[in-house]
């Protein structure tokens, strides 16, 4: 099968996909995250860092980064012929919060990116998936020379619900990026299934 084509006469298989969304502070690897699972080239919309974006764009902590989302990063993953995933990762600054809202309708759950030398910077997109009751885990991106800390240190530090799962993760890993997946699909069901349970009782 050839995405989206028949082979030898069988009819086309139109897939069901399914939507999580990548999302959390400025510089906190949603672009790599995306990028090392994705099968496709990842569409990205990546623009050069400017003088002119300085007192907005806050690289504390991040002083390498030269570019930035500008609009959403796109992947996908073909689970199965019929099955495809798609991943959209939110940018993250406060100026481009308004399409989060296109970006969420219609998704299955979201990994919020957290960075634990700028902790602060993924309150935002906790509150946002809280508010609209969307499930969320989220993955502690564990970069090199970042201090480490407990699971429960962060969870406290975050005010995270003790259904929402947290995991220790590494963007750049396609193993980790996988499992860290794996967990959303998981956490999304259970969801589903406890918000089901309510309205049935």
């Amino acid at each position: 099968m050839i995405f989206g084509r028949s082979e030898r006469g069988k009819p086309p298989v139109e897939p069901v996909t399914l939507k999580i969304l990548v999302a959390g502070g400025f510089g906190v690897g949603k672009t790599t995250l995306v990028g090392a699972v994705s099968e496709i080239r990842p569409l990205r919309t990546e623009e050069l860092l400017t003088e002119a974006g300085r007192p907005v764009d806050d690289t504390s902590g991040v002083e390498g980064k030269r570019t930035t989302t500008v609009a959403m990063d796109f992947g996908r993953i073909t689970l199965r012929e019929d099955l495809v995933l798609y991943l959209f990762g939110t940018p993250g600054q406060e100026r481009f919060w308004f399409m989060w809202d296109e970006l969420s309708e219609g998704a299955l759950g979201a990994i919020v990116l957290a960075d634990t030398r700028r902790l602060e910077d993924c309150f935002a997109a906790v509150d946002y998936f809280e508010r609209r009751s969307i499930p969320f885990l989220v993955g502690v991106n564990c970069f090199e020379g970042a201090a480490r800390y407990p699971a429960d240190d962060i969870r406290q530090a975050l005010d995270l619900d003790a259904d929402v799962p947290l995991v220790l993760c590494d963007a750049r890993d396609r193993e980790s990026v996988k499992e860290t997946l794996i967990g959303v699909v998981q956490h999304a069901m259970a969801f589903q299934a406890d918000r089901r349970q309510t309205v049935t009782t």
